[in-house]
């Protein structure tokens, strides 16, 4: 499933999505956004404040108006879906109050779905487990954490989290490097915060397929 916001979305990402079989559900406004790009979206969730003429989407496509207004259209569409792996586009950029309010929604669903944030750079892939994936060799490989977060180790990172805690405004794991490739992180056992895991848009495919492959 593709969620779509308002924030900065690439059109042309967004319509290999669909065309790989991604379903489309535009998060109020973000609907706006798929017709933008040639598209139409299967599902529009919100409170419909910034969606463009609600009214003539009536018979078009399915709409759920949600009015409450404790949550974000973001995550009133994760609460309103389920789907194996939800890639995020337009969750970002733009207005930065909304990106924190991405971060927020994702820190709070991460143990229920596994969630893809994607920007103009860089994939972001929120975790509360152990993790294992392969890069190039010397490719990136953040870790910020969304809350405060202990690792027990780690395995083919340039800096080890071996017995390393991060938490916000006090320690991340950002700029690390993969040193031949394939890397794993291993959290401390029992429930446990969530850290992002932040690669390349170029990995998107391969973490969405990864992605399907895993068990909850």
């Amino acid at each position: 499933m593709v969620i779509v916001g308002g924030g900065t979305v690439d059109f042309d990402l967004l319509r290999e999505l669909y065309a790989s079989g991604g379903h489309l559900v535009g998060a109020d406004g973000g609907a706006d956004q798929i017709v933008e790009a040639g598209l139409k979206p299967e599902l529009i969730i919100g409170d419909f404040d910034s969606l463009k003429n609600p009214h003539s989407w009536l018979g078009k496509t399915r709409l759920m108006q949600i009015g409450e207004q404790e949550t974000t259209d973001f995550e009133k569409a994760l609460y309103s879906t389920r789907a194996p792996v939800t890639v995020a586009l337009g969750m970002t950029g733009r207005r930065f109050d909304h990106t924190l309010a991405a971060l927020d929604a994702v820190t709070k669903y991460a143990q229920k779905r596994k969630i893809v944030l994607v920007d103009e750079e860089d994939v972001a892939l929120p975790l509360t487990r152990a993790f294992s994936f392969t890069v190039d060799p010397g490719e990136r490989v953040s870790i910020h954490p969304l809350a405060p977060v202990t690792f027990w180790r780690s395995e083919g990172l340039k800096y080890p989290l071996d017995a390393v805690k991060l938490a916000p405004g006090v320690r991340t794991g950002t700029s690390n490097e993969a040193l031949t490739g394939p890397f794993r992180i291993v959290p401390e056992e029992g429930v446990h915060a969530p850290y992002l895991l932040i690669l390349p848009r170029k990995y998107l495919a391969e973490l969405i397929a990864k992605l399907l492959l895993e068990k909850r």
